[in-house]
């Protein structure tokens, strides 16, 4: 069998996401990473997916204006609980607040995906996903926050990683909640 013609063409991913690069690597999709270096400041009024999908237009943009030619993927991934939007957290104070916030309750992980063809047509979408967290313990959150893997994670946890403990149930696409819903990437690229 032939690989899909998608695979023909590098991707440039606007992104330094390590978990992001995984993905596009464990599928074998040749890509390049630039990071796009963007403000993440959510504007006033502005719902969780607008933001998500905002974000991920304007890191494809920042990177596509650098380029001359190319297909280039932008990705921003969000928690959202409640009607509280969920980014990474400050420190180890702000990771804790988060994962109280989790416990015991269902939460929604959402992605925006832009892919801009530089010079050309820019398509944008998203994808959500439902997760519901286990009830934690003040010591279960004291251990998880020790291990030093919520830094850097929308929600304060990496379902890939020991947060994998605390899930109970999972509606969706499990790689959005990694951070790149790669179903969703291969359905926009066959829009080019």
């Amino acid at each position: 069998m032939n690989s899909p013609a998608l695979f023909s063409e590098k991707i440039i991913l606007a992104s330094a996401s390590p978990r992001r690069k995984e993905i596009l690597a464990s599928v074998g999709w040749p890509f390049e990473a630039i990071t796009a270096g963007i403000d993440e400041i959510q504007q006033a009024g502005e719902k969780p997916l607008d933001y998500v999908q905002r974000l991920a237009r304007e890191k494809a943009t920042a990177v596509a204006d650098k380029l001359e030619s190319g297909l280039v993927l932008g990705a921003d991934t969000t928690v959202v609980v409640g009607d509280q939007l969920l980014g990474q957290p400050a420190d180890d104070d702000d990771a804790r607040r988060m994962l109280q916030l989790l416990s015991g309750k269902w939460h929604e992980v959402l992605t925006g995906v832009a892919l801009v063809r530089v010079g050309g047509q820019t398509v944008v979408d998203y994808e959500r996903t439902r997760v519901r967290f286990a009830e934690l313990s003040d010591a279960e959150i004291g251990w998880y926050v020790s291990t030093g893997e919520p830094k850097g994670k929308a929600g304060a946890y990496a379902v890939q990683g020991k947060a994998a403990f605390f899930i109970e149930q999972i509606e969706g696409d499990y790689f959005n909640i990694v951070g790149l819903p790669i179903r969703l990437v291969y359905e926009m690229s066959n829009m080019f």
